[in-house]
């Protein structure tokens, strides 16, 4: 039968499978699933045996944020189970489950983000376009430090940035909508930095990050450096084995940096949210709130959290493409 359910779920849960296996709707998918569930509450529920929305929510959004597939079919399994278990178990809402995107975002901890920047500083791909190497390392710092899209940062021009004042005109968004960003201290001295080294080893040019001739860096050359630099943050592991990321995972990222730290901060989120809206330049509230359901685990146990009221918002928004 596999490995043995350990958890304070394991009777529950082998009871509930004899029960579909007796209906003939059981499957080894229902089996691997709860197996999922109950090595997670294992670890992080130890001996805890009734259905909550704390349980189930914290191991879903594990889930979505660890890039795992079938999540439409992991889903209807524990709302089955919950309903097998009786009424005082907590159901996963219907909207708590991301449309099937052709990308997961993978949020990165601390020490990867690290690592892979650390990995940016020393890679070598100049080969693939000149200037790549040198302007990778101040490239992905500047999209995670300000949560841009890839394309927003490719595009952007000289002419967009005010390295006196910090201020950042992104134009041609995803939604057609411009914006300005105030950058911080420490970006705009990076900014200062790299517009230095590209008057250098670039000359004149119309975009700030560009390739050796002056003309715009392109997104696939962008994404095979991120893969590199991530290969190179892992040395010993094989590149099968890591999790998938792109360069869209930096704006996920900060996003989820953003949300914690205010979290940690006392802040309200409700307050909140709409800053952090139209910094990321999103159309609908909805593609903001649902960066909080790929937030670390300790989120779930936040009481300042009124998840009722943030399942009402609806979340339809498409985020791997936003």
């Amino acid at each position: 039968m596999g490995m043995e359910f350990k958890s304070g779920f394991a009777q529950s849960i082998e009871s509930y499978l004899e029960y579909r296996d007796g209906m003939h709707y059981g499957g080894g998918g229902e089996r691997k699933y709860l197996l999922s569930f109950d090595q997670y509450c294992a670890e992080h529920f130890p001996g805890e045996n009734s259905l909550t929305k704390e349980t189930v929510r914290s191991w879903f959004s594990s889930e979505i944020a660890r890039g795992h597939r079938a999540l439409e079919n992991k889903a209807t399994t524990i709302r089955m189970f919950a309903r097998y278990l009786g009424p005082s178990s907590y159901i996963l809402p219907m909207n708590f489950v991301p449309k099937v995107p052709q990308y997961v975002p993978y949020i990165m901890t601390d020490d990867e983000l690290r690592a892979l920047f650390f990995a940016a500083d020393r890679l070598s791909m100049h080969r693939l376009t000149p200037f790549l190497d040198e302007t990778i390392p101040f490239l992905l710092r500047f999209i995670y430090a300000c949560g841009l899209r890839p394309g927003e940062a490719l595009r952007l021009k000289v002419d967009d940035v005010d390295l006196k004042t910090g201020e950042v005109f992104i134009r041609n968004t995803k939604r057609h909508k411009d914006r300005i960003i105030a950058a911080s201290e420490d970006v705009k001295d990076l900014l200062k930095q790299f517009d230095m080294k590209r008057k250098i080893a670039v000359g004149k040019s119309e975009f700030f990050f560009c390739n050796q001739d002056g003309t715009q860096l392109k997104l696939h050359h962008l994404d095979q450096a991120v893969k590199q630099c991530w290969q190179d943050a892992h040395p010993g592991i094989d590149p099968k084995e890591l999790p998938r990321i792109r360069a869209y995972d930096l704006r996920h990222r900060f996003a989820s940096a953003v949300l914690q730290g205010w979290i940690d901060g006392g802040k309200n989120l409700y307050v909140m949210l709409p800053y952090l809206r139209a910094y990321m330049g999103h159309q609908s509230f909805s593609d903001t709130v649902y960066y909080i359901h790929l937030l670390p685990d300790r989120l779930m146990k936040s009481p300042g959290i009124d998840w009722e009221k943030i399942d009402r918002v609806g979340l339809e928004a498409d985020l791997w493409l936003d």
